[in-house]
């Protein structure tokens, strides 16, 4: 008790979820002390980073050209090593509470479908940050752990997680995976469908977080009861180049978003459809969970209901499920270590 009262005190072990949109740090007995968007702004001639996270965010889109704004993250895995590397190390010191502690170990929350090389890329981000130990936990683990699903009973438990890169739907059981599928098509892709309606339909060139902002507003994955009010949406003329707003409705923005909303959908179904009587049986009594920003979309819980015949229940915080769940994997080392995957 007294020891690990001292190897608290002495380094700061964390969580992290290190997603396409946003990254969350759970540090061991404070819980989740870090939210912000994954983006940086470095400078072009030095590679110096200018902003990091919200204030980065703010900046994209309107960096001059000395700077360049970029999502280092892309379909929930690395797509530019330095830059992730940069703001991992930015995110980590930030979090700790002592910079004078010891190197921390790590546990970090990945898409079920990482290749090994993607893998990799993690891991030695992770570690040329400063920590001294990385673990891996597959998404929908974490995010099941973190809504206190009975991940270690003999039942099937149908999490589908949808983050900002990709949509995890997995049936899991015993502490174990028993149906896995990861599908890039998720909150960035719902964001990317708007901006290409509004340019396809209505002339209207749109940046890619004003296409968040509508989603966010009025997006429907199924016809509410309540009305929602049509909104303005800011951009840029295709056709004079001159800036313009125009009214849109939330029918018109859930047909703008039908393709990614149907994938996922899909996805869902192919896990009810590919998995045993048994798990079946408890997936219709147990219903499915909602974890992941993706889930606080309207409407789509009771889309997957209407489709699929099973309650559909979202998890408290979904956008916190996958930190709060790799926290708890740190926190229950003993109990939970089984889960990862490295």
């Amino acid at each position: 008790m007294i020891f690990n009262g001292l190897y608290n005190f002495v380094t700061a072990d964390m969580a992290m979820d290190l997603g396409t949109a946003n990254t969350l740090i759970h540090v061991r007995g404070r819980g989740i002390v870090l939210n912000e968007p994954s983006v940086v702004v470095i400078s072009k001639k030095t590679g110096k980073l200018m902003a990091i996270g919200a204030e980065a965010k703010a900046m994209y889109g309107k960096t001059p050209d000395e700077y360049q704004a970029i999502r280092p993250m892309k379909d929930g895995v690395i797509a530019d090593f330095d830059s992730t590397r940069k703001m991992i190390a930015y995110f980590i010191n930030k979090s700790r509470p002592n910079r004078f502690k010891l190197k921390p170990k790590i546990v970090i929350g990945v898409p079920s479908g990482i290749t090994q090389v993607e893998k990799k890329a993690v891991i030695d981000s992770a570690m040329v940050s400063g920590v001294r130990q990385v673990s891996l936990v597959e998404e929908p683990m974490a995010a099941a752990i973190g809504t206190k699903m009975p991940v270690g009973d003999s039942v099937g438990n149908l999490i589908v997680d949808i983050g900002g890169g990709t949509t995890e739907v997995a049936i899991i059981s015993m502490y174990s995976t028993a149906y896995g599928e990861s599908i890039r098509v998720a909150g960035d892709e719902i964001d990317e469908a708007i901006v290409r309606h509004m340019r396809q339909k209505r002339n209207l060139d749109i940046g890619i977080f004003e296409g968040e902002r509508v989603k966010i507003a009025i997006g429907t994955a199924f016809p509410l009861e309540e009305k929602l009010q049509p909104i303005k949406v800011y951009g840029r003329d295709v056709v004079s180049g001159l800036p313009i707003s125009v009214l849109v409705t939330d029918a018109e923005v859930r047909e703008a978003m039908e393709d990614p909303v149907r994938a996922i959908v899909d996805a869902t179904r192919r896990a009810m459809e590919k998995t045993t009587p048994e798990f079946s049986q408890d997936i219709s009594s147990r219903g499915i969970v909602l974890a992941g920003g993706g889930a606080l979309l309207k409407g789509l819980g009771a889309r997957l209901k209407s489709e699929l015949g099973v309650p559909v229940y979202r998890s408290k915080d979904p956008l916190t499920a996958v930190c709060r769940g790799a926290g708890i994997v740190l926190e229950d080392w003993r109990r939970f270590r089984r889960v990862t995957i490295n």
